[in-house]
């Protein structure tokens, strides 16, 4: 479904592995690809034009999940109506909540979730399912390693971190994942995990649970320290009309599917999650945005 004639639309940095990667792809079916600045932002509406540049060949394009998530909530429907009109949307650089697939299925949007980054020349697992050649194991804390002809052979100038990164010609990624109905679902960064009251927490787990209330947009789960717990969970949460007693709600749900120590202490209502790179949550801002609130309460 990736392969053969058709355009694509570059609507990702081109500095970027997954922006590389829609380049070569573009230029092995025959032609550049067409680009959409995004240097000042990602907007639906100039995705909607540039996808109507494209013409009526099969198209495909690369996503990060809070564009997808943008050209869903938009106001105009002209991008999501562009949206529909694409062979593949391949999603990657972050993991696509289920949420967020949901949505964009029952749009009749084409999605491909994929999984990758430089050290393995991009995307090497689609939609769970590992490319030909490319193993993937996981360690008994499920930490993802990664294998096969994509793969590097390590990092320039920098043996000792070279020889940590990719023993036995495997690279140790830094993300934890875990195996469901034969697929490889990946749950978040391990440099990322929480540790509260002696309790591991994983933040991507809180951020599916939350992004699966009605009325919740967005989330973004994090932490701060805190002289009893050492940290204590926190979120940002984007809300499509806060109504009275939201934070008892989203609470409740956590406790209920992860338990307590997952349950987030202070929860944060924003307009927008803030980002980082090619569209990643900034977990750091929103530390910072919360601890902010907390010391002008004081």
């Amino acid at each position: 479904r990736l392969g053969g004639p058709g355009g694509w639309l570059l609507a990702l940095p081109a500095e970027h592995v997954a922006g590389v990667q829609v380049i070569v792809r573009a230029l092995l079916a025959g032609a550049p690809p067409h680009i959409l600045d995004v240097r000042d932002g990602f907007r639906p509406t100039g995705f909607a034009e540039a996808t109507a540049a494209l013409g009526p060949e099969p198209r495909y394009t690369s996503l990060v999940p809070t564009q997808l998530r943008r050209i869903l909530d938009a106001r105009d429907a002209s991008a999501l109506d562009g949206l529909r009109g694409y062979t593949a949307v391949l999603v990657g650089g972050a993991a696509l909540d289920s949420q967020t697939r949901e949505r964009a299925l029952a749009q009749h949007v084409r999605v491909v979730t994929t999984y990758g980054m430089s050290e393995t020349a991009g995307g090497c697992v689609y939609d769970g399912v590992p490319l030909d050649g490319v193993t993937v194991e996981l360690e008994a804390d499920g930490r993802i390693l990664l294998g096969g002809p994509t793969l590097a052979s390590g990092y320039l100038g920098s043996a000792d971190e070279t020889a940590t990164a990719f023993a036995g010609g495997r690279f140790r990624t830094g993300d934890l994942g875990r195996w469901h109905d034969g697929r490889l679902e990946v749950l978040g960064r391990a440099d990322d995990m929480i540790v509260t009251g002696g309790e591991k927490v994983a933040p991507a787990a809180v951020e599916r649970v939350l992004a699966a209330v009605p009325g919740v947009r967005s989330a973004c789960v994090t932490a701060i320290p805190d002289d009893e717990w050492g940290q204590v969970v926190v979120a940002a949460v984007v809300l499509e009309s806060p109504d009275p007693g939201w934070e008892d709600r989203l609470r409740a749900d956590v406790r209920a599917g992860l338990g307590r120590a997952a349950v987030p202490r202070r929860i944060l209502a924003v307009a927008e999650i803030p980002l980082r790179g090619i569209g990643k949550p900034d977990r750091a801002e929103v530390a910072r945005l919360v601890a902010e609130r907390e010391t002008t309460a004081l």
